[in-house]
């Protein structure tokens, strides 16, 4: 065991290290371009998120489908996440996290369109569509597209039950564990959970989209909220923060208030990992969601989908940054060298309003936890049901539901690895096909801008393949 634990280590520090940030960093950049900077359109993706178009395929709405994929994207990382980089690579780091996220709404564009624009309908007349359908529809070597698809579908089943479930179940475990002054058997809370996840799950996108579409909002808000109380807090070290991010995402040594940066390398590479992991831009997972979409033009829910990635990232992390860096400043007692780790550091920042941060903090950890465990599981139901057919969907959620009644009692620090590993297995069968099919992309999106402004965005006619 202990040869298989160093092993995934290894694994784990070789693919997310070097590799996995050029193959993604290239990525975005690429598809930034070769879409045309398509993120001057990302306002026009939050007006159309909020339209409907009922009369068009799919199972949800658009707004369902995105907040769907906000419900798995915003988790834990979006909080403690944003905490580990700064610990590990200074503020400098935040800025980091933002520009990737910036140029991530240009992938998970791109990796949404060809969800959507290779989708199939089922002969029950639902949608099916992800990174699985473009390779094997929309690349001309069938037989690689094939055993790329079924690489990609394997990869996101076994990762759902990891970090799509496993690891969130038990954050939200140790939280209640920790704040509330009774002491819970965390089987009992696993049992609750499952209940819980069992119910709204077992009704399939439909019932798991409606819970979603009232949760992220409301959580999102209530979080955003939290954040700004404590930056009302901390409003004369405001301007210091953002002055402290921008001069040490480029250069090592200390600002006023005692910040100490370790220079652009660690800045860099801490804040790209940790912004990489809180969007999900080029993993393939929130395509999965987008292709269930009502709509008839893909280009239509790309901008829609894209739009998550501002929101996770460009907002949430950045809020969680300004809390961080802003609350260090303000206290010592919050930077990172009196601290053992970034969940730490952002536990000690929050707790500087009593009784409300730190009620603001656990909520926000339970909510954003267990959203993502709601999205995951359609995300694994899906690849399920493309490996084994639709025969898979009872017992992959059986499976699902068993995981979360027992994660919170077990000891995660390996399926955290395994499922880093999974995820990085799932981001490159994905980004194979963003891009091979940048062609496709790029001509879908220059006819649909080039027809917006002359005529509904519902009449756009989609390119053929």
């Amino acid at each position: 065991m202990e040869v298989f634990v160093a092993l995934m280590n290894k694994i784990d520090s070789w693919i997310w290290g070097l590799p996995m940030l050029v193959l993604l960093c290239g990525t975005h950049i690429f598809m930034t371009f070769r879409t045309g900077f398509i993120q001057r359109k990302t306002f026009t993706g939050i007006r159309l998120s909020v339209t409907k178009d009922p009369d068009s395929p799919g199972d949800v709405s658009q707004f369902q489908a995105l907040t769907t994929a906000l419900a798995s994207t915003i988790g834990t990382g979006n909080i403690i996440g944003v905490g580990t980089a700064i610990y590990l690579g200074g503020p400098g780091a935040v800025l980091w996290c933002w520009l990737t996220g910036v140029f991530g709404i240009a992938t998970k564009y791109a990796e949404s369109l060809i969800a959507v624009k290779y989708r199939v309908q089922t002969a029950d007349g639902r949608m099916m569509g992800g990174a699985m359908y473009a390779l094997e529809r929309g690349l001309k070597w069938k037989k690689f597209g094939k055993v790329m698809a079924v690489l990609f579908a394997l990869f996101a089943m076994l990762a759902s039950f990891g970090i799509g479930c496993g690891t969130q179940i038990n954050a939200i475990a140790e939280v209640l564990e920790t704040n509330l002054p009774i002491s819970l058997p965390r089987i009992a809370i696993g049992i609750v959970f499952g209940i819980i996840t069992a119910i709204i799950i077992i009704g399939g996108i439909e019932s798991i989209a409606v819970v979603c579409e009232k949760l992220v909002p409301l959580m999102a808000l209530f979080y955003v909220v939290g954040c700004i109380v404590i930056l009302c807090t901390n409003y004369d070290f405001l301007l210091p923060a953002l002055k402290a991010i921008f001069v040490l995402a480029f250069k090592p040594g200390a600002v006023t208030g005692g910040l100490v940066g370790g220079g652009i390398r660690l800045a860099l590479q801490y804040g790209v990992a940790r912004g990489l992991f809180s969007n999900e831009s080029g993993m393939g997972s929130a395509p999965l969601v987008a292709s269930a979409a009502q709509t008839r033009n893909p280009v239509r829910q790309a901008l829609v989908s894209a739009t998550g990635t501002f929101w996770t990232t460009v907002v949430v992390c950045l809020m969680t940054g300004l809390v961080l860096v802003s609350s260090m400043m303000k206290n010592s007692a919050v930077n990172a060298e009196n601290m053992a780790n970034g969940g730490q550091m952002t536990t000690a920042a929050f707790a500087q309003i009593p009784y409300i941060g730190p009620l603001i903090l656990m909520i926000s950890i339970i909510t954003f936890a267990y959203s993502t465990i709601l999205g995951w599981s359609y995300y694994g139901e899906r690849a399920a049901e493309y490996l084994l057919g639709k025969k898979a969907i009872l017992p992959y959620k059986v499976l699902f539901i068993a995981v979360v009644v027992c994660a919170p009692v077990l000891a995660l620090d390996l399926v955290w690895t395994i499922a880093d590993v999974l995820n990085a297995f799932m981001a490159i069968p994905n980004l194979i096909a963003v891009l091979l099919l940048s062609g496709v992309i790029a001509a879908e999106t220059k006819h649909y801008l080039k027809h917006l402004d002359e005529k509904d965005e519902s009449e756009i006619p989609v390119v053929d393949r």
